[in-house]
């Protein structure tokens, strides 16, 4: 076992587990009621840290910021004038918890005013009024913290590979999940909402551009264990029936989303490879499927002390910017265009259906040439060879297809029905 990644076990803890959250949702509907909303819900959420989740600062009265420190279990409270104040995270009730916040953040000098009614869970019951005892196991919060942790780290990685728009890596406190989502660029239809206990317009607001979306859940919501899942909105064609890796991952369709249990990240032989194998595979199938321009939203995976180079830099399409060439291997029956670039090698595929009609069937571009609009040189390759070899191009590959629909000039190649 990888000691980054603990063993969960959410039926063991389930309890300690509901009470935290609501824990989480009181001081996240304060951070909600004094912060200016930002797009998305992001001014609502919380945030890893070494200790345990924090807010980061709250404009109210001095500023204020809150740390739930899991790590010695309190919730700790500072201020701009220099205030400290703290209680401690043990077994009591939800009603108790909600005084103690409130007179915390009134020692800070803040407005403890905000909704007292939870959100997204089951049978909700206003805090000040909820007084069932609820326990408090400090070895499962310590063992959810460091899997936080591990996730974090991961899910941040996976983040720089995106120049798109991409949210931070955060919790959100409605449905307890960590999460990192990446947009297309593009508007996605009005978000049906009747998601329970949230209001439509949050729904609608969330949705309201197309997304590609990973997080962690502890467990609940559908699932007795902890696991990761990935969805796209709106849901492109083909999306459930697409291969993902690693092989633990499965399409739920009661949650209408990919999923990959926790246990299968934390016994892998390594856990950090084998997450961002469901990161990348999940986010793949969502932009190829929902034709995103990936050669201009993605980059190279970052790297610490080594600035990303523009993509004026990186343009391969000027004769000056390189001097690699697109190999072509072709066979009787199937063929591929590769491309090589400072060791690592790009490719596509294709198969031929009789004498003038060849069929792409993938792209794979690794990471390391992510934003260098190596696929495309790929495609152009095998355009221009197609009108000198007079055949016809059926794109099967999403990649190629979106390709060609974005160069109009290229499309006196496509097979017309």
């Amino acid at each position: 076992m990888n000691d980054n990644w603990p063993h969960l076990d959410y039926l063991s803890w389930r309890e300690t587990c509901s009470a935290l959250h609501l824990y989480l949702q009181v001081a996240g509907k304060y951070r909600l009621a004094h912060t200016p909303w930002l797009n998305h819900s992001w001014n609502a959420t919380f945030y890893v840290t070494p200790n345990g989740l924090a807010s980061s600062p709250i404009p109210d009265g001095p500023g204020i910021e809150v740390l739930f420190d899991l790590r010695e279990h309190r919730v700790m409270g500072t201020c701009g004038n220099g205030r400290k104040a703290s209680f401690a995270l043990e077994p009591m009730t939800v009603a108790a918890f909600h005084a103690s916040f409130v007179e915390l953040i009134s020692e800070l000098g803040g407005t403890p005013t905000f909704n007292g009614q939870p959100n997204e869970v089951p049978n909700p019951v206003p805090f000040a009024e909820d007084h069932r005892e609820r326990p408090y196991d400090r070895d499962a919060v310590r063992r959810f913290h460091q899997a936080l942790v591990a996730v974090d780290r991961v899910f941040n990685r996976f983040r720089t590979s995106f120049v798109g728009k991409s949210s931070p890596v955060h919790l959100f406190w409605g449905a307890l999940d960590l999460a990192v989502t990446r947009f297309s660029g593009r508007r996605a239809p009005l978000h049906p909402g009747g998601i329970p206990a949230l209001p439509d317009d949050v729904a609608h607001e969330a949705y309201d551009r197309e997304v590609s979306s990973a997080g962690f859940w502890p467990g609940g919501g559908g699932i007795d264990y902890p696991a990761f899942y990935a969805y796209a909105y709106p849901t492109p064609n083909g999306y459930r029936a697409a291969t993902v890796r690693p092989d633990a991952a499965f399409w739920h369709d009661g949650l209408s989303e990919f999923i990959l249990p926790y246990d299968a990240v934390q016994s892998a032989a390594d856990p950090d490879e084998a997450l961002t194998e469901f990161l990348v595979s999940t986010y793949e199938a969502a932009a190829d499927l929902g034709r995103w321009d990936r050669d201009l939203l993605e980059c190279a995976q970052g790297r610490s002390r080594q600035v990303r180079r523009p993509d004026a830099a990186l343009a391969k399409d000027a004769p000056s910017a390189g001097d690699e060439r697109v190999e072509r291997e072709d066979g009787a029956s199937k063929g591929r265009y590769r491309l090589i670039i400072d060791g690592v090698e790009a490719e596509m595929t294709y198969s031929r259906a009789g004498k003038r009609l060849i069929i792409i069937d993938h792209t794979e571009v690794p990471a390391a040439l992510r934003g260098r609009k190596v696929g495309e040189r790929l495609v152009r390759q095998a355009v221009e060879d197609a009108r000198r070899d007079g055949v016809i191009i059926m794109p099967l590959c999403p990649f190629a297809k979106a390709q060609i629909g974005r160069h109009p000039e290229w499309q006196d190649v496509l097979r017309r029905s």
